[in-house]
């Protein structure tokens, strides 16, 4: 069965309707964006309350099911927890779609469960793109996001002004599953760096070292990066609040070590990386950020 990419005409930049399923730490500003950008928003949200504390903030309406939200939308966003939770929402949601229809998941899940309903969707003559983001909280918040998308081409390119709502880099990877394979490199490498810059953190304090002096030397070298910038003053002062959980960190290095063993790709770091972590858990750290992998270096 073939199915056009086209069929609604002009790219959603011009769509008045769409709906947001899952308003949490991030989709709740992302859905903000599409709102302030003149898009008509209708929002899901597993708690209620959550839902009509965005309607408050934001306007549009709410709906009870992701059906109801789904149903005479010209796209639909989601972003929610794990593949079992896609699973379920998505799936509700495809089936209220109109032919032709673009459902756009920012979740982080396996690239299996991506395929999964990307079948789905099409068996409903809907498309499904795995639009998996980065750059946490701070991002979706000031509507820098960048977005990593998988699926059909032409619906990307009709989804695209929508999802430059919330994304400052937002590009086309590939087919059906693209978009999570390259999220699980990012936090493959993530996991990497933030481990690393721990340890230099940790190392300069040990040694007597003014580590707020050492990263406004290293910043400007080769050691600089996004991590060293953003987190590494906040490890020194033992700050760890700064959004992405290290519960939800756990549950991204799963899925990338589940596909390591799928593919035969050999991560050795990540997979010390996600231990460190779950000794974080195990000190209590489950809502610490991802930096606080210094605090396991500090006891």
């Amino acid at each position: 069965m073939t199915i056009d990419a086209n069929t609604k005409g002009d790219p959603l930049a011009t769509a008045r309707k769409v709906a947001f399923l899952g308003l949490g730490t991030m989709g709740f500003p992302m859905a903000g964006h599409l709102a302030r950008t003149g898009h008509a928003v209708t929002v899901y949200n597993r708690t209620a309350a959550r839902a009509e504390a965005w309607v408050r903030a934001h306007g549009g309406q709410t709906a009870p099911t992701p059906e109801e939200a789904a149903t005479g939308a010209d796209a639909v966003f989601l972003c929610v927890g794990g593949d079992d939770d896609v699973r379920a929402v998505a799936t509700e949601a495809i089936t209220a779609m109109a032919p032709g229809t673009v459902i756009v998941d920012h979740s982080t899940i396996s690239a299996v469960v991506s395929r999964e309903m990307d079948g789905v969707a099409h068996d409903h003559r809907v498309f499904f793109l795995d639009a998996p983001v980065s750059g946490g909280q701070a991002g979706a918040e000031s509507g820098a996001l960048t977005v990593m998308v998988g699926g059909d081409a032409g619906a990307f390119d009709r989804t695209r002004p929508l999802m430059a709502a919330y994304g400052r880099s937002v590009v086309h990877m590939g087919p059906s599953g693209a978009g999570q394979l390259t999220k699980m490199v990012n936090q493959i490498c993530i996991a990497g760096l933030v481990q690393a810059l721990a340890e230099g953190m940790n190392f300069a304090r040990k040694a007597g070292l003014d580590g707020h002096k050492v990263v406004d030397v290293l910043s400007k070298g080769a050691a600089q990066s996004w991590q060293m910038d953003n987190r590494a003053r906040t490890m020194l002062d033992g700050r760890f609040d700064f959004g992405f959980a290290v519960d939800w960190m756990r549950k991204d290095l799963g899925i990338v070590l589940d596909e390591a063993r799928r593919n035969g790709s050999t991560i050795p770091v990540t997979a010390l990386v996600d231990q460190f972590y779950a000794e974080v858990q195990a000190m209590g750290g489950n809502r610490l950020d991802t930096s606080s992998l210094m605090k396991r270096l500090m006891r």
